[in-house]
């Protein structure tokens, strides 16, 4: 079960303001009318990371087989959107936060960098009037070739207080939960606050790739156009991935599935079959083989000691319907839909399992908590999960241990109702490196030692872009964990880049803990409880101090909308615990809209070789545990050596009091190669 990512109300100063959230929060503001001219674009393509220039990303974030081009920076007749990072809007969820809006007849031209025969387009269309989405067409042309995608927003706009609903003129879900809107407990005040509907809409984005016909050389054009007499009102494009995907793959040996009835049409059930075939490869002590095809599985299917190969994942689909059961199962589940699952802990887990090579297509539009509907779950130990493609299930991969050595590697896990990756509960000796992650609904990966701890996990060079709510990468609680050489970009709200929490219940802290040669950008999201702004990273003391020996080294914190780093307790218990002592060295901050450390906890940090530059406030936010004593904060910082740009100036140290709750914003100019 995913739990709620709501805290409750805390005192962080001034109180808030309320906010509107009509019309606003679909970016209209951000859109001009229709007609533009074609952009003044030469036609030559830009490709980027997390729409960066790829080389201020080098060696960090996965090693992807495509190209990224944004929209923004692509020939069009449409308008871009943005940039903004306020949450409820288009351009905040966008790649990058721009994106293009497209009206009927409009279009947007790409120019393709390398041979290609594959592409990804990630777009946002309206929703229906009463919600549940509806389907538009979209016009792809790459020389010869003619294609018309049919769009969805089926799968996104969510509305509302968690965990959402699909109805956008829905009241609220918990009118007893504080509201940053009114500052108050609508159902405790007297005359009742109204909202506007839709209220906080959110989850915008969808994508989907396309085999084309043929491989198109470098330099060719590929065209997306919104063909007159569309029924979406817009089309907004954000990004065109694109790449050159391999023949199927044919695993010798293995036991075809078709062998056993599967359909590859994906007409009939092909659950029984492939437990078939999963039963006589056991015996056989061979593979199974998924060959090209889409494969309807509406349930799960349990997987032990046994490898799964597919085709490649552009090639072999598993494929479901959501089924609402006629009784909630044991584990709570009132909807089952397709997954592969490890046993259960409880039944000693699954070991020697490893998938590789296939797509899971899923069909959760809304977030059950209790449902399971993820697309790989339960405890695998001692296996791998290699080569996936994950879509449109609630959690991508979600491991409910005690298990261990687990590898996931070079997956794409894209357009989640809740996270991409979940480690909950006694996840040991694992490691999840190379994989691509975008639009989330919660947490990109989290680390989650809730009952039993987490331990000697490595978080390793992966791309989480774009999560709608929560972190890029978290860990709450736990042992020796390394997060090292990841690329975050976009986190919208309540969350940022890279966190460290002792919350949810978590076990507490122990060993080490490492953030090692990470980079974020645009991150440092203002949090919309607190009216905060936070850190790219930031580290939050709430059930209980963060202890550990906790090193940061070799960080890069690129346009951060707010806070380099951030280092908080709770308020109401700010004297019973802290963050006692922190280690940053050989980091690079470009750009913070406010400062490059805000620490509002009891605690101490040390510095050294920490460059700064753009700064939009005071070096170090110091407001501690919000005493004011007149000898100095309860956060100390000592400097040692190396702190270029001066924002770590002699007057703050070690503890001079700075403390400004909500300073102004001063957007930094963009990054920039460091000399």
């Amino acid at each position: 079960m995913i739990p709620s990512r709501v805290r409750p109300r805390v005192r962080a100063g001034a109180r808030a303001t309320a906010v509107a959230c009509a019309l606003l929060c679909l970016g209209q503001t951000a859109v001009t009318t229709a007609g533009a001219a074609p952009s003044p674009r030469s036609g030559t393509p830009v490709i980027t990371r997390a729409a960066l220039d790829p080389a201020l990303v080098a060696g960090r974030g996965a090693d992807v087989a495509f190209d990224e081009q944004e929209a923004e920076n692509a020939r069009s007749t449409g308008t871009v959107i943005g940039p903004d990072r306020t949450p409820y809007t288009l351009a905040s969820e966008a790649s990058g936060r721009k994106a293009v809006r497209l009206v009927p007849g409009q279009y947007v031209e790409f120019t393709l960098p390398r041979a290609a025969n594959a592409l990804t387009v990630r777009y946002s269309i309206p929703d229906a009037a009463g919600g549940g989405g509806i389907t538009a067409p979209l016009d792809v042309s790459a020389g010869r070739d003619r294609r018309t995608m049919t769009l969805t927003s089926q799968y996104s706009w969510l509305y509302n207080q968690y965990p959402f609903t699909n109805d956008p003129g829905a009241d609220l879900l918990h009118p007893d939960w504080w509201l940053a809107e009114c500052s108050c407990v609508p159902a405790a005040t007297t005359p009742a606050p109204e909202f506007p509907k839709p209220f906080r809409p959110t989850h915008f984005y969808d994508e989907q790739r396309l085999l084309l016909g043929t491989t198109h050389r470098a330099g060719e054009k590929v065209r997306l156009t919104v063909p007159a007499g569309s029924p979406a009102a817009w089309t907004v494009i954000d990004l065109l991935d694109t790449e050159l995907v391999a023949p199927p793959h044919v695993e010798r040996g293995g036991v075809d599935v078709r062998l056993l009835g599967a359909d590859p049409t994906g007409r009939r059930d092909a659950a029984p079959a492939i437990e078939r075939a999963i039963a006589l490869a056991r015996r056989l002590d061979r593979p199974v083989y998924l060959p090209p095809g889409t494969f309807r599985v509406d349930r799960h299917i349990v997987v032990d000691d046994v490898t799964l190969v597919g085709a490649g994942n552009w090639h072999t689909v598993l494929k479901g319907r959501q089924v609402t059961l006629a009784e909630p199962s044991p584990d709570g589940s009132r909807h089952t839909g397709v997954g592969l699952y490890g046993k259960p802990a409880a039944e000693g887990g699954s070991r020697n399992v490893h998938l590789r090579g296939f797509a899971i297509e899923g069909d959760v539009r809304e977030r059950v908590d209790t449902d399971q509907v993820n697309a790989v779950g339960g405890a695998m130990s001692d296996s791998t999960i290699d080569g996936l493609h994950l879509h449109h299930t609630k959690v991508g991969l979600w491991f409910d241990g005690p298990m261990r050595n687990v590898k996931v590697v070079n997956n794409i896990v894209t357009d989640q109702i809740a996270d991409a990756l979940n480690f909950h509960t006694g996840v040991t000796d694992s490691l999840v490196r190379d994989n691509f992650i975008r639009n989330t609904g919660d947490d990109g990966i989290a680390l989650w030692s809730e009952k039993t701890a987490d331990a000697r996990n490595t978080v390793a060079r992966n791309t989480v872009q774009s999560p709608t709510l929560a972190n890029g990468i978290a860990v709450y609680g736990g042992a020796d964990t390394t997060v090292t050489g990841n690329l975050v970009a976009d986190p919208v709200r309540e969350g940022s880049g890279l966190h460290a929490g002792a919350r949810f219940g978590a076990e507490p802290f122990t060993g080490t803990l490492r953030f090692t040669d990470n980079t974020t950008v645009r991150a440092g999201t203002l949090d919309l409880n607190w009216r905060i702004g936070l850190g790219a990273l930031w580290f939050y003391a709430l059930d209980g101090s963060i202890d550990a020996d906790v090193r940061v080294t070799g960080d890069h914190y690129l346009d951060s909308t707010h806070n380099a780093i951030m280092l908080v307790s709770e308020y109401g218990v700010k004297d019973r615990y802290g963050i006692p002592s922190v280690h940053f060295k050989d980091i690079r901050v470009d750009g913070t809209g406010n400062s490059v450390v805000s620490a509002r906890t009891a605690g101490s940090a040390t510095f050294e070789n920490v460059d700064a530059r753009n700064v939009g406030a005071v070096g170090v936010n110091n407001c501690g545990s919000f005493h004011f004593p007149s000898t100095g904060s309860e956060f100390t910082l000592t400097d040692r050596g190396g702190n270029d740009g001066g924002w770590l100036a002699p007057w703050l140290l070690p503890n001079t009091i700075t403390c400004d709750d909500r300073p102004p914003v001063v957007a930094p100019p963009a990054p920039s190669p460091w000399s």
